[in-house]
This record gives C-alpha cells, structure tokens and sequence, in this order.
C-alpha cells in the first residue's frame, strides 16, 4: 500500500513537472502551431525522431497536451513512411505506458483523475475486450488516453492490448501523416483527399455499429411480440 501512495505521488509530481516545463519554455504553444512545430523537429536533425516518439508519448500519459498537432509536423517533417511509423511508435508507447500506470496505481486513483470520463465495463471475455480497444482506436473523438488508462482497469493481458492499439492506430496514424505531408507541400487536391479518407475512417465504424445496434433492438422486438 505504501508503494503504490509513493508511486501515484510521483507519478502526478512527474507529470505536473512535465506540464508546467512545457508551459514555461513555450514548448506548449509551439506543439499547437503545426509550421513551428514541424521546424522545430526538423531543426533537432537526428534527434528529431526521438523527439516525435517522446512528444507523442507525453501526449497520451497527460490529457491536455494535444498529439494530433505532433503527428500533422511529423508527417510534414518525414513524409508518409517514416512520419506514421515515429507516430505509431510514440502512440503505442504512450498507450502502454498509460496501461502499465492503471495497473499500477488502481482504479481509485484513475478515477480521481478522469472522474465521469473513465468508462466502466464489466466486460471480461479477452476477445470482446480486444475489440473493443481496437475499435476505440479507430475513432479519433473517442479520448485515447481515457481508453488507454480505463484498459489498465479490465482484465485485458498487456499483449494482447498492446496488439489491439497497433492494429488500431495503423491507419489513421498513416492519414495523419499523409495529411501533415500534403498540408507542407500545398498540395490542396491531396488533402482533401486526405480529409475524405479520415472522415471514411471514422463514420464507417459508426455505421457498422448504427446497423448492428438498429438490427439487434429490432430483433429484440420481434422476440417480445
């Protein structure tokens, strides 16, 4: 018991310090500027990866540091390959690390932190559990943080979890990146194109999900009469 208080103290110590610096230093306001941002990387030559994948990871341990702006730079700084495989691996990361700390520190504690947020789900089956993170990982208003941590809570393996936010993040980390690419050399036709692709991206599952959830209450109806 004593560990784990030790352990949330300086877990929220870490990530206040984490926070302020970047307020601070202005690091904040240039993560919301896309062309600031991406200079930065650029500028920071071979360490410019490193700083992707770290600034990624931040993003998803504390909430109110934006990543979508970080995965537009490191798109428009490396291009569609590399930019979604430094997004993917900091996202990923990120999300393991979140995991690993609810395991760590408890349901009480993330629920301090995220209150009505953190969903509840008395889910167990390992399989429903997988799909659901997946699909939570294909919807980009759905808080990734909030799934990441609520994860930690559920009696997902960290296998099979980490399997389900890669398989998940793939594809819009990749339009992400394609998007920043384009935003940066001004092809306007391709964005738009982008923006198509990651409008699909998200309203496909929601249809999928309109459907089976029309069908099942129908279903439901007919049983009754």
């Amino acid at each position: 018991m004593r560990v784990r208080i030790l352990a949330t103290v300086a877990v929220v110590l870490l990530m206040v310090a984490a926070y302020r610096l970047l307020q601070e230093t202005g690091a904040m306001a240039i993560m919301a500027d896309g062309r600031a941002l991406r200079q930065f990387i650029v500028e920071l030559g071979v360490a410019g990866p490193l700083a992707v994948i770290g600034l990624m990871t931040l993003a998803i341990l504390v909430s109110p540091i934006p990543s979508a702006p970080i995965a537009l730079a490191a798109g428009a700084a490396y291009g569609h390959t590399w930019g979604t495989t430094y997004i993917v691996l900091g996202a990923e990361l990120g999300a393991l690390a979140a995991f690993g700390l609810a395991r760590l520190l408890g349901h009480d504690v993330v629920h301090r932190w995220f209150g009505d947020r953190l969903p509840n789900t008395r889910l167990r089956s390992q399989g429903a559990l997988m799909a659901v993170v997946f699909a939570s990982r294909l919807l980009p208003f759905i808080s990734f943080d909030v799934v990441s941590y609520a994860a930690g809570l559920t009696t997902l393996t960290l296998w099979r979890f980490a399997l389900a936010t890669l398989a998940g993040i793939l594809p819009a980390s990749f339009l992400l990146a394609h998007f920043g690419g384009e935003m940066a050399t001004g092809e306007l036709d391709k964005i738009a194109f982008a923006v198509l692709a990651l409008g699909l991206l998200t309203g496909v599952p929601l249809a999928v999900h309109f459907l089976r959830e029309r069908t099942r209450k129908r279903d439901a109806s007919a049983l009754d009469r």
